[in-house]
């Protein structure tokens, strides 16, 4: 209770200072947050405690996997492991676009789910930006029809971001005080608990539910994922998280100075865990190596038992942070922010390689469904090209860098070797996937959007029927039908038109010689938005994300970009 009441006082006394002599002119409001940050929210969590994760004495018997292509009814369902990336750009995978530093960073486990297992070459994540995609994972639905349309952020901290301007940046961000009216209490931001989530779905079916890593659903003890349906639950205190602390003797960091975001982090200091909703404390060491310690020690737990684990890894999102040892495995990139980025991605994968050697070594590995993908694109504020390559755009934009995503699933008593299929996909089809593969009936009460994948296992050429999908932020949508895709902003006021058969990295805008089906696609998209809910919370900052330029690099007239809302 003192904690939540040192908070409060402690964003009060923010709010106070930035409305004194005009400091949201030209960043200086973003500096007064920073000092507010370091002084009243960083606090020293607990010391490390061991967790214990329990052993069921009685392990239920889940109904068969009906919806296994390759097996009888009689085999045993399948354990799940859903593992998530954050901000993973689409060639940081050597399998994908070559991958980091011209293809010297290798990506060998990750690549393994796929030549073994499926590859969905076309697969796209729930939303440009991480909760609301992560949302969409969850449920299988669009985030937009539970108005989980924005991340859950602080009004003080949008304040910030919808008043900074960033030393390479060419258009002002935008703060929308008029709807304040309309905004909630941050407490009360997070996925409805009248939502149906995976793990809610995998309970029912007998599964234990697992989740170690990333939730950002909601920070309240009320949205929390062990109030979700998870058994049991490791996770983060807020949505991000240093990786080590700044001055540990294991650690290489490379901040951000032209990020707000970063700046931020690095104020915070966050550095804290709890499971299931118990005391904050310490990870025992560097953040991904220990989310992956308590997989193993989870898988181990559950072993006798068709188990879901929901293994959410923050790597390679900022704030960017490398072991000494994988930092000086790469002394060949000459560019430091480069190399620690490239190093987090080498310790992600090495990680996931010790998830899969665990399921070999316990024998489960033939009948446990990996998942793989990343909550969407990587980031213009890492400050680095190429990491989309060979798609334009970033994270908070829906230009394919924003949202085009890996989607590789390994079954190896499921699904075929190397099967490729070319149906564009989506995160919410992960939830249908996963619910036929275990034999778990869907949500009869609401639309469900996800579709099941193990049923283009058979006919990966065929792209099926003509399925659009949808994405929205604010004021900015997008539909994508077929070979067309269509992006439609208010700021700048444009639309882009693209066929993605014949332009994939979409390069030739054709809005303006397709008048009739620009008409078309707008009604279609208009009539989606309108079966959509109003958002639970409003966008309350925009800022202009260069299309075709990382955040280090100097912005100038006729650069395309667009402004992204949350």
């Amino acid at each position: 209770m003192l904690k939540k009441i040192g908070i409060f006082l402690g964003l009060v006394l923010a709010a106070l200072v930035l409305a004194v002599g005009g400091l949201y002119a030209k960043g200086g409001s973003a500096e007064v947050l920073l000092w507010v940050v370091k002084i009243f929210l960083r606090h020293e969590d607990a010391p490390n405690r061991e967790v214990k994760w329990a052993v069921p004495t009685a392990p239920t018997a889940p109904t068969a996997a009906a919806g296994n292509p390759q097996a009888g009814s009689e085999r045993k369902p399948p354990n799940i492991i859903l593992i998530v990336a954050d901000d993973l750009g689409y060639n940081d995978i050597t399998l994908n676009g070559g991958g980091l530093a011209k293809g010297t960073v290798p990506t060998p486990n990750i690549n393994s789910l796929a030549q073994q297992g499926a590859n969905f070459e076309t697969s796209y994540s729930g939303n440009a930006t991480c909760a609301p995609s992560r949302a969409a994972m969850m449920t299988g639905r669009y985030p937009t029809r539970f108005g989980f349309e924005f991340t859950p952020t602080p009004k003080q901290f949008m304040k910030v971001i919808g008043h900074y301007k960033g030393p390479n940046q060419l258009y002002d961000a935008i703060y929308h005080a008029e709807r304040e009216k309309d905004l909630i209490p941050y407490e009360t931001m997070g996925l409805p608990r009248s939502e149906i989530t995976m793990a809610k779905m995998l309970k029912g079916q007998g599964y234990r539910t697992l989740h170690v890593g990333k939730w950002h659903l909601g920070d309240a003890p009320e949205f929390r994922s062990h109030v979700h349906g998870f058994d049991e639950a490791l996770s983060f205190q807020h949505g991000s998280s240093l990786y080590l602390p700044e001055n540990d003797s294991n650690v290489v960091n490379a901040q951000q100075s032209f990020d707000i975001i970063d700046k931020f982090q690095w104020a915070a200091g966050s550095f804290g865990m709890h499971f299931n909703g118990g005391e904050v404390f310490k990870p025992k060491r560097y953040v991904t190596d220990y989310l992956t310690d308590e997989a193993e020690k989870a898988i181990e737990a559950n072993r006798k038992q068709p188990f879901f684990l929901y293994l959410a890894y923050t790597a390679p999102h900022t704030p960017l942070q490398a072991t000494k040892e994988d930092y000086e495995a790469l002394s060949h990139i000459e560019d430091h922010t480069l190399r620690v980025y490239a190093a987090m991605v080498r310790n992600l994968d090495r990680n996931i390689g010790r998830v899969l050697q665990t399921l070999r070594d316990k024998g489960l590995d033939d009948n446990t469904l990996v998942i793989f993908t990343s909550d969407n694109g990587g980031a213009h504020y890492v400050g680095l090209d190429g990491l989309n390559k060979p798609y334009r755009g970033w994270k908070a934009t829906f230009f394919e860098g924003g949202i085009r995503v890996p989607l590789f699933m390994k079954w190896p008593a499921g699904i075929p070797k190397g099967v490729k299929p070319q149906l564009p996909v989506n995160h919410m089809d992960i939830f249908t996937t996963v619910a036929a593969a275990t034999g778990a009936k869907l949500p009869a009460d609401r639309p469900i959007d996800g579709i099941n994948l193990l049923q283009q296992l058979s006919k990966p050429a065929d792209k099926g029927p003509e399925r659009p999908l949808f994405w929205r932020t604010d004021t900015y949508r997008v539909i994508r039908k077929g070979d067309w895709k269509l992006q439609v902003a208010q700021n700048p006021r444009k639309d882009w038109l693209f066929n993605m058969a014949l332009d994939p990295t979409e390069q030739n805008n054709l809005a303006a010689k397709e008048p009739d089906r620009v008409a078309s696609m707008k009604k279609e998209l208009e009539a989606f938005n309108a079966t959509q809910v109003k958002p639970r919370w409003p966008s309350m900052a925009e800022a202009a994300i260069a299309i075709d330029k990382n955040l280090r690099e100097q912005m100038v007239p006729g650069d395309e970009y667009v402004y992204y809302g949350n």
